[in-house]
């Protein structure tokens, strides 16, 4: 036997028994969660209520503010507004926009969002950027209280999200249901489905899928404190001031990577109560925000890197192990990977070795291995309850990915568990020499931001609110008008195209209901004030395959009218000829036709 061999064999067994004990503190959960469906199932045992449309109806509505902490943001902030906006399902909301005065792309975007939202105000941190995200956040606050002081009024609930978010049209109410009788809430965080080979991207939703699904809950049903997802989360005024007076005024620590994690220990601590809002459908979509991960493995290691630096490392030097054997237990869960994630890894590579050796020489490999098989046998038992709780971890994550997305995403979840394991590593090895360099003064720990991109629209419908819905709210139509209207409509037709060819509504009133589905700006264009050399700035076969006119230029910009939706396709068509920032107006197709029975004809 090589020493390479021998290296390898005496390795396994405290390789297997760590195996063996992360998995036992994971069945734990396992048997916590079952036991919790088995009462929910025969015993009517009550959990989390799950408040109807009815039941949200009826709370009134108290004034939140949505805080979004930004750097380098420009490309994505404009988008996540528009759609967000115009998705939501609550009216008491104004969002308020964290940016740096050396970040000027993002200051610009904001500002111009601003222009175009009443209920967007852009805070600017007191000082260059990046820091944290927690210090953005502080800034967020303080100009949220100069908003308050300047027009009368109060905000009663805190939201907390990242420019990248798919805000679902329920979570503000959700929010506002339990605000109530909670001091923070906590909305389920999901990733967006890519790829099945996206591997970088699908760890992401295996990961969030089994821990919102099975920890979170269990973590909250054993009486353990809730961390924040970080996006989602809904904190009480009340709560949020008990922390300023407890902490020198500073609700988010400045320091700290991970002011999620660290503000839901801190709530904890007070006796704030903490709720996470089980997942549940509407419309056969989870209720949950959504975002795009990082799907590139730089980006995943320098994300998962902060996660290591704050909920590891940063927590554990401010807080210890805690007091008393519950909170020692989740301080372990939440920091088991500072081992387990270098100890998965090896063990992986010790796994290929020992395939490649067995390829190579499969009759003395399995001889050997046979032979110390039976020379330790106590040890063949570890290996084997090993295997078998591994097994049993994939198969729970794979139930919880399908529970999510599908059975044949789940299908992965085997090989991504190993690409997993391998970015694990790296990023746990990025935090330790991150976090020593930091303790040893050579440099400093500060907000590792990732490059984010926003869905594409056509990705964005699925979590537009419904045409039916919007007429019914703008008076219309009345329910059972809507619900023929759906019994009766071909399928080839589109509802509002049913519905102005059967007479029952006016072009103009699909469009108004559109332009709120899709946050555009709507209004008929007269052909007398768009001048005929502008509006044949784009190429004729262009303006006709996309039923587009242009009738704008102003602040380098250039404005579209089309009674179409713009596609990705289209804006991409179109900036081919232009360089001038394109912006969308609705116009109905009999206007079109108006304008280009005008402007178009020889």
């Amino acid at each position: 036997m090589s020493v390479l061999d021998s290296w390898v064999a005496a390795s396994l067994a405290p390789f297997a028994l760590w195996i063996l004990v992360s998995s036992l503190d994971d069945l734990v959960l396992d048997l916590a969660l079952l036991w919790q469906w088995v009462r929910r199932r025969f015993f009517s045992a009550s959990g989390v209520p799950v408040p109807t449309p009815a039941e949200l109806d009826r709370i009134p509505e108290k004034r939140i503010a949505v805080f979004v902490p930004l750097w380098r943001e420009h490309r994505v902030i404009a988008r996540m507004l528009e759609h967000n906006i115009a998705a939501i399902r609550y009216r008491n909301y104004h969002f308020f926009i964290g940016a740096y005065p050396n970040d000027q792309p993002t200051l610009e975007a904001v500002r111009d969002c601003e222009s175009r939202f009443p209920n967007v105000h852009m805070t600017l941190c007191p000082h260059d950027g990046p820091t944290s995200k927690a210090d953005c956040l502080n800034g967020i606050y303080q100009g949220m209280l100069l908003f308050e002081a300047e027009r009368q009024v109060r905000f009663e609930v805190m939201v907390m999200h990242d420019a990248e978010d798919v805000i679902h049209a329920e979570s503000l109410r959700l929010v506002n249901y339990f605000a109530r009788t909670c001091d923070m809430i906590q909305i389920p965080v999901l990733p967006l489905l890519t790829s099945f080979w996206n591997f970088t991207h699908g760890i992401y939703c295996d990961e969030f899928a089994e821990f919102q699904t099975k920890d979170l809950p269990v973590r909250q049903v054993l009486g353990g404190f809730l961390p924040s997802s970080g996006v989602g989360t809904g904190y009480s005024r009340r709560a949020l001031e008990k922390l300023g007076a407890t902490d020198g005024g500073r609700i988010f620590e400045p320091g700290c990577l991970t002011e999620d994690y660290d503000i839901g220990l801190r709530l904890h601590r007070l006796g704030c109560p903490q709720v996470f809002v089980p997942i549940r459908r509407l419309d056969g979509k989870p209720v949950a925000t959504r975002e795009f991960f990082p799907d590139s493995l730089r980006n995943a290691v320098k994300q998962r890197t902060r996660w290591v630096i704050g909920i590891a490392l940063q927590a554990w030097e401010k807080n210890g192990w805690g007091a008393g054997l519950a909170q020692i237990y989740w301080f372990w869960r939440d920091r088991k990977g500072l081992v387990g994630n270098p100890v998965t890894f090896l063990v992986n590579l010790i796994f290929l070795y020992g395939l490649a050796t067995w390829l190579w020489s499969w009759k003395t490999a399995g001889a050997w291995g046979l032979g110390q098989a039976a020379a330790h046998p106590a040890a063949g038992w570890l290996f084997c309850g090993a295997l078998f709780f591994q097994f049993l971890r994939m198969g729970v994550r794979a139930g919880c990915v399908a529970r999510i997305y599908g059975f044949r995403f789940a299908l992965g979840v085997p090989l991504r568990v190993s690409w997993a394991n391998y970015v694990n590593f790296l990023a746990t090895a990025s935090a330790l020499r991150r976090y020593l360099f930091a303790r040893l003064g050579q440099a400093q720990l500060i907000w590792l931001k990732t490059e984010h991109v926003y869905p594409s629209q056509a990705a964005l419908r699925r979590h537009k609110r419904r045409m039916g819905e919007i007429l019914v709210a703008l008076g219309r139509l009345d329910p059972k008008e809507l619900q023929h209207a759906l019994d009766s409509k071909p399928a080839e037709l589109r509802l509002g195209e049913h519905l102005v060819e059967g007479r029952r509504l006016a072009e103009e009133e699909v469009y108004k209901a559109l332009s709120v589905q899709q946050n555009l700006p709507f209004g008929r264009l007269d052909p007398k004030q768009v001048p005929r050399w502008l509006a044949r700035l784009l190429p004729l076969p262009v303006v006709q395959r996309w039923k587009v006119l242009p009738f704008k230029v102003e602040s380098g910009r250039l404005f579209v009218a089309s009674p179409e939706l713009p596609s990705d396709e289209m804006q991409r068509e179109l900036r081919r000829f232009t360089r001038l920032e394109i912006r969308f107006q609705l116009i109905t197709p009999s206007n079109l036709e108006e304008l280009a029975r005008e402007l178009l004809k020889n």
